[in-house]
């Protein structure tokens, strides 16, 4: 086993494998250190497993709620939440195994334990045997990753006040459930528990659900949801989360007054914080960043101190798992002597698979103009899609901004069925400066939900074909 290595990696998440993988093909010996799961929250408790689920609860809602639609028609459907968590669980396993596969195939060390910066270049491994070793390395990169954001009142205890962990290791379906926050995982666990006959209740503190989106796609996916019988509370701050005889007791503040509400368990999807403890960074001097103390970087993914670097959810700089790949391929770069191009965190796309789902990057419409850009928006719906009328999904729409004038792509805002995989078009297209002409002009197969691109081009000069 060597001791020496160019890049040591902390943290085997999506930004923390990504990394050695790419600092190994560049020619780079590189070790990786992970006190838990390789693959991280992603592969192991989040956008993976999740969206395992998510698929589970689609057809489960439309077997129980639309059948008769598609003319299917059956006695007693059992609907298994258990057998659902074990797919889920199967996947996320399959695709740690092919984490570990990629890792030994590039020749990465491996190390299971925590770590300890005690310099720029010496990191002190306390390996899972209680063994401690101490391993140099050339550069360093720092990918730890986030947690959950423990609020004072609403502690989560893993039992009944629970967090993402807890709601996804959940091998049983909830009978009632509380979600404290609308934001990307309050709205995904949502669906799945009510698609399995859950009561759910969401509150919220901002005026829509999904706050980060532009608010036309919040409002579609309100009516989806109300349509669905999930109750939610807008511009709504929890005052207290209690464990009740059975269960949990929420006392929240809304514009019509106090209400309290119960549920068998309360999910608390409120934000995350990086995690910088117990790594040294006090000790060799790097630098954090505003009120959640994330790691400062520059262009590079490098901190304030020369040679160590920092990526993903630690840097707080856009809390995606694709966001900390692309990260790590910079660091990995930038510390083999490349020129990476630096990263524009605003054009990074962002999902949400919720049912409509949920899609963007860039400006949001009102974004732009309080930019002080000159706007020209193209909008169509779904509902005038061929595809999604075929395939019963009509809801929704896609809506592009563009500076008035050059047509230049500012960013977009998606709604609809399967736009997450929709989105990638619009972010090559601006990435590399074509326009919402280029976009309509270019010939989109017939009939296909990507057509609606093609016709939100269009629209920005006022000229939809088929609206």
């Amino acid at each position: 086993m060597k001791s020496n290595y160019d890049v040591a990696v902390i943290g085997a998440g999506s930004a923390g494998y990504v990394a050695a993988i790419r600092a190994a093909q560049l020619g780079l010996r590189t070790a990786i250190i992970e006190r838990e799961n390789l693959g991280g929250v992603c592969l192991n408790l989040g956008c993976i497993p999740t969206k395992s689920l998510l698929r589970n609860a689609e057809l489960v809602e439309t077997l129980t709620t639309r059948a008769r639609e598609f003319g299917l028609d059956f006695d007693n459907l059992s609907c298994d939440y258990t057998a659902a968590f074990k797919r889920s669980r199967q996947t996320s396993e399959r695709l740690v195994k092919g984490v570990t596969f990629l890792l030994k195939k590039n020749n990465v060390e491996q190390f299971e334990g925590t770590a300890f910066l005690k310099s720029p270049r010496e990191v002190k491994v306390k390996l899972i045997d209680e063994e401690e070793i101490t391993i140099t390395a050339g550069s360093v990169i720092i990918a730890t990753g986030a947690r959950p954001l423990s609020v004072p009142g609403r502690e989560t205890d893993g039992e009944r006040i629970i967090s993402y962990r807890e709601a996804i290791m959940a091998p049983e379906a909830l009978s009632s459930v509380v979600i404290v926050g609308g934001g990307p995982v309050g709205m995904e666990f949502a669906y799945i528990w009510n698609a399995y006959g859950a009561r759910v209740t969401i509150i919220e503190m901002l005026d829509h659900l999904l706050p980060g989106e532009d608010p036309e796609v919040s409002a579609v996916v309100e009516r989806a949801y109300k349509k669905m019988g999930i109750t939610f509370y807008l511009n709504s701050r929890v005052e207290s989360v209690e464990k009740s005889a059975d269960g949990v007791r929420i006392i929240f503040l809304t514009p019509e007054g106090e209400k309290t509400v119960e549920g068998e368990r309360a999910l608390v999807a409120t934000g995350f914080r990086p995690n910088v403890e117990d790594l040294g960074l006090e000790k060799i001097g790097i630098g954090l960043t505003g009120k959640g103390n994330f790691i400062e970087i520059d262009d590079r993914m490098e901190t304030t101190v020369p040679g160590v670097y920092a990526i993903g959810d630690v840097t707080g700089k856009l809390m995606l798992a694709h966001a900390g790949s692309a990260m790590g391929i910079v660091a990995a770069e930038a510390i083999a002597g490349k020129d990476p191009a630096p990263i524009d965190y605003k054009m990074i796309p962002r999902c949400v698979y919720c049912r409509p789902q949920v899609a963007g990057f860039g400006y949001t419409e009102e974004e732009a103009q309080a930019g002080g850009f000159k706007v020209s928006v193209g909008k169509f719906p779904f509902l005038a899609n061929g595809k999604a009328l075929g395939i019963g999904e009509r809801d929704g729409f896609i809506k592009i901004v563009a500076e008035e004038g050059t047509g230049k792509i500012l960013g977009a805002s998606l709604v609809g069925p399967e736009v997450t995989e929709l989105l990638p078009e619009l972010t090559l297209a601006q990435m590399n400066g074509l326009t919402v002409e280029d976009i309509a002009r270019n010939i989109h197969a017939h009939p296909t939900l990507s057509e609606v691109l093609q016709e939100a081009a269009h629209a920005v000069s006022g000229k939809a074909i088929h609206l």
